[in-house]
């Protein structure tokens, strides 16, 4: 059966996390805090540290290791020479300790297991590597570009429709600019994690992950293990924003220190420097934005070329020409993706992969346009509003862009903003008002299945394996089985992080909600078909959602708009944020509390990339220098001011059966635009390069 829209009762009320208590009271156990000890009977755990390359390029050509031996509690030094062997070294990134080749500064070159974890990082540090570099190249700038396999984009590489240089030729107002965002990495609160144990051929791992059954699928094939001889828990993640939603090489290094250590645990927690090689960041982008327009601001042509770069041993595609694509109206489009291969660590996703910096190009570019048409921002891109989407010609199941820039141009006060630049000036301080468009797909993923079992006496126990990375879905998930089935919240027992549950999606692309609830509504609905209103206790039904919404013949996206006020002090040129606005269309929201906390995190994700995130690789070594919260600045709550959040009345029952859309992403996403936009409003100086640091209102 295919899931049917729910009442909701639970949904839409705002009740606290079921999983507060445990968090704040420290008895949530994180990745390496889990005591495998007691729970499997296993003898006391080992402890690993990374031992890594110094070199960009190259092979290790010997390991010194003996140093490192003598030290007291140390009990091996693994390398490529004495690590279990793997069945498939295909995935170069998860390949780690197979052979002597080096892909990249920061590369898994050793592992050290000893008796505590003191003992272990003293005898990494002693560990002698010795190198032979080669040639490499670690620069976008100037590196030969290739065009990716649609596959590595998500969608069509480039895409062109009308004539679009015609169009830039014939337009009477052209803009034409170059907007770049640098190198930013995840920085979960919780670095990334994992303890394993390998017993009578099977492997079990509690990991710090966004997917317990995609850790599963990854490294089970590569480790010769079926299927259901490796089991994977995260009943608690600290954070991921993406970079925990594919497994990494430190996952595979503990899980061959398990193998070698057989019927020991072995616990790894990756340091804060080395997730910066080894965990995935989002990469530089480079975008190149022709705007063709009538003089009243409606545009003609649409020209956005992207340019990244990827890694040599692993190819990742950061698809920032695609929002383009649907944001508005243009009878002359064209979209284009661009890959440098380079000798870098393998980029993953971060919050809002491509959507981020995409949005931010085309929002900052839309703002120069309202300056050379005369038109208001605001109105601006409610003139360019689309009656279809521009891409695939579907209607929308729910768009709302223009209620959003509406309410949210209320509530800011935004009718009082001067229309010139620089016009503002409070004390020391220019100040100004910026404004852009946000957008997310509504991703879902088919497969999900969930579990209902009755417990007796209107109780039930809802297994999924889902993961909760700190977002709420614990919560969420539990409210939207109470209305599935007609119950109280205090009613459900909710089991998520075991890949021993029914298999569930990645907790990424804003999907996870969507996807998982929409398997545990048809489960339900399946079971009171199955098992009545009155089930006896133990009866139990488990559904397979391998479809839902109409993505053949509807465009399905979430939409928003962000207002930001800037300070520039007009002698230093320090940027201050006094207010910003998200004003969100995104269908039901499950719980107001937990999904404010989530547009709010974006926002302030969004203003941190605007004004201090910046990773900076030196090409001379090939890698990145700022690799601690000392030196990657990210934004503090002094820099944080009135955050103001609102949603629109809203349900889309064409997307999920519980009428909601995601939003873990869409926070970050036009965040950076709105801010930059307002520095130029308060200064006339135009910043298109990330991060809007003092220097550039100079």
């Amino acid at each position: 059966m295919t899931a049917r829209p729910v009442r909701a009762v639970s949904m839409g009320t705002g009740i606290h996390r079921v999983d507060g208590r445990e968090k704040v009271t420290g008895r949530a156990a994180y990745a390496v805090e889990n005591d495998a000890e007691a729970s499997t009977g296993a003898g006391r755990p080992l402890h690993g540290w990374l031992v890594t390359s110094t070199t960009a390029k190259g092979r290790v050509l010997r390991i010194d290791s003996s140093e490192a031996m003598a030290q007291p509690g140390v009990v091996v030094v693994l390398d490529h020479t004495n690590a279990p062997r793997l069945a498939s070294t295909e995935d170069r990134e998860l390949s780690v300790l197979q052979d002597d080749r080096i892909g990249f500064r920061g590369q898994i070159v050793a592992l050290v297991l000893a008796e505590t974890p003191e003992s272990a990082r003293e005898a990494a540090r002693l560990v002698r590597i010795h190198e032979q570099p080669e040639p490499f190249s670690a620069t976008l700038a100037g590196a030969e570009t290739y065009r990716p396999d649609p596959a590595s984009v998500g969608s069509a590489t480039d895409t062109d429709v009308g004539d679009v240089e015609a169009a830039l030729t014939a337009a009477p107002v052209r803009i034409e600019q170059t907007y770049t965002t640098p190198h930013e990495h995840n920085n979960a609160m919780e670095p990334h994690a994992a303890t394993a144990l390998w017993r009578d051929g099977t492997l079990t791992m509690w990991d710090s992950t966004q997917g317990v059954h995609r850790v599963a699928s990854t490294l089970a094939p590569m480790l010769g293990l079926a299927k259901d001889r490796l089991r994977v828990l995260a009943p608690y993640v600290g954070g991921g924003f993406g970079s925990k939603g594919l497994p990494h090489g430190p996952e595979m290094a503990v899980a061959l220190a398990a193998r070698w250590a057989e019927g020991r645990p072995v616990k790894l927690a990756v340091t804060r420097q080395q997730m910066f090689p080894l965990t995935g960041y989002r990469t530089q982008t480079v975008s190149e934005i022709r705007l063709g327009a009538e003089p009243d601001g409606r545009i003609t042509a649409l020209d956005h070329a992207v340019t990244v770069q990827t890694a040599a041993i692993k190819e990742f595609v950061e698809h920032a020409a695609v929002p383009a694509r649907m944001m508005y109206a243009a009878d002359h489009r064209r979209t284009s993706h661009r890959v440098a291969s380079l000798d870098v660590p393998v980029p993953s996703w971060m919050r809002a992969p491509g959507e981020m910096p995409g949005m931010y190009a085309l929002e900052v570019a839309l703002d120069e346009l309202a300056v050379a048409t005369g038109v208001d921002p605001v109105q601006l891109r409610v003139r360019n509003e689309p009656a279809v989407d521009p891409d695939s010609g579907n209607p929308f199941s729910n768009r709302r862009l223009v209620d959003c820039l509406h309410r949210g141009a209320e509530r800011f006060g935004w009718a009082a903003r001067p229309a010139a630049p620089r016009s503002t000036l409070d004390g020391d301080w220019w100040v100004g008002t910026g404004v852009a468009s946000a957008t997310y797909p509504a991703n879902f993923f088919p497969g999900n299945a969930a579990r209902i079992l009755a417990l007796g006496e209107d109780r039930y126990r809802v297994s999924i394996g889902a993961v909760d990375i700190g977002t709420g879905a614990r919560t969420v998930l539990t409210q939207i089985a109470a209305d599935a089935l007609g119950v109280a919240v205090p009613g459900i027992e909710l089991e998520i992080g075991d890949t021993d549950l029914p298999f569930a999606t990645v907790a990424g692309g804003s999907s996870g909600t969507g996807s998982w609830g929409t398997a545990i509504t048809q489960a339900a609905q399946q079971f009171r078909t199955d098992h009545g209103e009155d089930p006896d206790p133990g009866v139990h039904t488990t559904s397979t959602a391998e479809s839902y919404p109409d993505t053949e013949n509807l465009a399905m996206h979430s939409y928003g708009a962000v207002f930001a006020e800037a300070r520039v002090h007009r002698f230093t040129g320090e940027v201050r944020v006094p207010r910003m606005l998200g004003v969100y269309s995104v269908g039901r929201v499950i719980n107001p509390t937990t999904a404010r906390s989530q547009f709010r995190g974006g926002l302030v994700m969004g203003l941190s990339a605007a004004l201090f995130e910046e990773s900076v690789r030196d090409a001379r070594f090939g890698h990145v220098v700022t690799q601690d919260l000392a030196s990657y600045h990210v934004a503090s709550h002094a820099d944080i001011g009135e955050m103001q959040v609102e949603w629109l009345n809203d349900v889309d029952e064409h997307a999920t059966p519980m009428g909601s859309r995601g939003i873990g992403e869409i926070g970050i996403v036009g965040t950076s635009a709105a801010i930059v936009n307002a520095t130029h409003h308060a200064t006339g100086v135009r910043v298109r390069d990330l991060p809007a640091t003092a220097d550039a209102f100079l």
